[in-house]
């Protein structure tokens, strides 16, 4: 490992070692207006949900690495205490990233974009049309989190109206990720795209307690077959398979096979774990426990 003291780095090269490591971050694109009504509408990737009672969205416009000035969001976040926060699909990432560019103040991003500023009900800054899920908010507080270039202004907001295309609904009326198509920022010129096909589920711990990993037995634990995620499968059932259910489940054909054609025990436990990673890799993990503790029976 190479560590760094980010503090004793130029400020552009510790912005890019946390924004290459940290990630994928959501984007805010943030609309807001200044005390002439202008409109303003710019991407931003220091982002996330902070409280759901109440609902509290943050995001940090940072201050310019190369000259330490501010950004017009933060001035018209500061006078006004609005802003929409827009979320951002794969159909406007191109859009978004082109509202991005320095233009000068007074410049009309929306417009810039090509993209449909529509009223917003409670507050004064627009909404952008295109985007599948809009937060009106109110800015509660303000925090400066320094005064060199990079320094982060976190604006925390409270959400008063929240507008959901319907299309990303579930059935229960609920907002669906898998439906979403949200893009994130990584480093550099990446990003990436949270649709189904880069998605996957993980099994929230029991509401009782998992066994965890460290009573798994170690002849298993210490699988060369099975991966650190194998293992936290296997540690998250609150109890181990009995002999009988082992038993009953030991004369599956396939079982019974990996015994009939070994030629010794290690052979068949590697076979076992072999079936037991490919059970785990579709989420049967009670199926891959009886697998694994079948050497068990057949004292191997």
């Amino acid at each position: 490992m190479k560590s760094f003291d980010l503090n004793a780095l130029s400020g552009k090269d510790a912005h890019q070692h946390l924004l290459s490591a940290v990630g994928p971050r959501p984007i805010a694109f943030a609309s807001t207006i200044d005390e002439d009504g202008q409109a303003n509408l710019s991407p931003f990737s220091y982002f996330g949900v902070f409280s759901s009672n109440p609902p509290i969205l943050a995001f940090s416009p940072a201050r310019r690495v190369r000259n330490n000035t501010t950004k017009d969001t933060l001035h018209n976040a500061q006078s006004t205490g609005e802003v929409v926060i827009n979320v951002v699909n794969y159909e406007i990432v191109q859009q978004m990233s082109l509202s991005s560019t320095e233009y000068a103040t007074g410049v009309n991003e929306f417009h810039k974009a090509g993209l449909t500023p529509i009223p917003s009900d409670i507050v004064k800054p627009y909404r952008v049309k295109e985007s599948p899920v809009q937060f009106e908010c109110k800015v509660n507080d303000i925090i400066a989190l320094g005064e060199n270039g990079g320094a982060g202004n976190m604006i925390i907001c409270e959400v008063v109206r929240m507008h959901v295309d319907e299309s990303v609904l579930n059935e229960n009326g609920i907002t669906d990720s898998t439906k979403l198509d949200l893009v994130a920022r990584m480093g550099a010129n990446w990003y990436c795209r949270a649709n189904q096909d880069a998605m996957f589920e993980v099994e929230k711990p029991l509401a009782t307690l998992g066994i965890g990993v460290d009573q798994i037995p170690e002849r298993i634990r210490k699988s060369v077959l099975l991966s650190g995620n194998d293992l936290g499968k296997l540690g998250n059932v609150e109890r181990l398979p009995n002999d009988t259910e082992i038993a009953n489940y030991a004369n599956e054909e396939r079982i019974k096979n990996i015994f009939e054609t070994s030629d010794n025990g290690m052979e068949a436990r590697e076979l076992l774990h072999e079936f037991a990673k490919e059970l785990l890799e579709e989420n049967k993990v009670n199926e891959a426990w009886k697998v694994l503790l079948c050497d068990k029976l057949n004292r191997i």
